[in-house]
């Protein structure tokens, strides 16, 4: 059963209001509001109860599933999990801060998801392609209301991670989390001198290109799309790295 839980509308703080909205779900799970096995409310529900946007409901799950906090069960909806132990392997975002830092997360993922990405292909069902679906159709959607993206670019790539049907890739994707996206980061359009809308058509058609290796379950192309999509990412950070430290001599 859904918990309709009666709490105060978030205040307006410098903080996101994503990450406000983290902290009151996190607070509610610790506190024993929310349990393991409860289904949140839903993103109606929520947006509500707490007076945001959709895209920052969005943004908050994802945030909690990369702290391993709830999982989303497509079409059925999004549950809580034990509290991961601090001492679990995760990547600390605030180490992420530098064109270096990125440039070696990209360099993990390109050997972690090259191959997820083929292993999705053979395995995925039609329910999980329509979860990496639904996933780019919302990040279609933030892209022309020129929203935040990042939350559908996450769960897109950790949608391919749970159709492998290996929960290792899962549960790596999930520790690492949004720090993963570059452009959490870093101005990635900027930095590959490009204006916003041409780059995030530019991404959104390397996605779609990996859904479409996917959903004709051609492993080898899926892997291919993905290769391409990550060293795309790399090599136009490098560039920029490469740029920044020519300037400073």
């Amino acid at each position: 059963m859904e918990n309709q839980i009666d709490v105060p509308r978030l205040p307006r703080k410098r903080r996101s209001l994503a990450q406000e909205l983290v902290t009151v779900l996190s607070e509610q799970i610790r506190d024993g509001l929310l349990k393991r096995g409860d289904k949140l409310p839903t993103e109606s529900a929520i947006m509500a109860a707490h007076g945001v946007s959709r895209t920052v409901v969005r943004e908050a799950i994802s945030r909690l599933q990369a702290a391993g906090q709830v999982e989303t069960r497509h079409g059925i909806g999004t549950f809580v999990l034990d509290t991961p132990s601090p001492s679990g392997f995760r990547i600390d975002p605030a180490t992420v801060v530098t064109l270096r830092d990125v440039l070696a997360i990209l360099e993990l993922r390109i050997s972690l998801e090259v191959e997820s990405a083929g292993l999705a292909a053979q395995r995925r069902s039609a329910e999980q392609l329509a979860g990496m679906r639904a996933a780019l159709d919302a990040l279609n959607d933030s892209t022309a209301r020129e929203g935040d993206a990042v939350a559908s670019d996450f769960q897109f790539h950790l949608q391919i991670a749970l159709s492998t049907g290996n929960r290792y890739f899962t549960d790596i994707m999930t520790h690492l989390g949004t720090s993963i996206i570059p452009r959490t980061r870093l101005n990635s359009a900027r930095l590959a001198h490009d204006d916003q809308q041409h780059y995030m058509t530019r991404l959104n058609r390397e996605h779609e290109e990996i859904y479409e290796a996917i959903a004709r379950q051609d492993a080898d192309a899926a892997r291919a799309a993905m290769r391409l999509h990550l060293t795309n990412s790399r090599e136009r950070l490098r560039h920029a790295h490469e740029e920044a430290q020519a300037q400073r001599g």
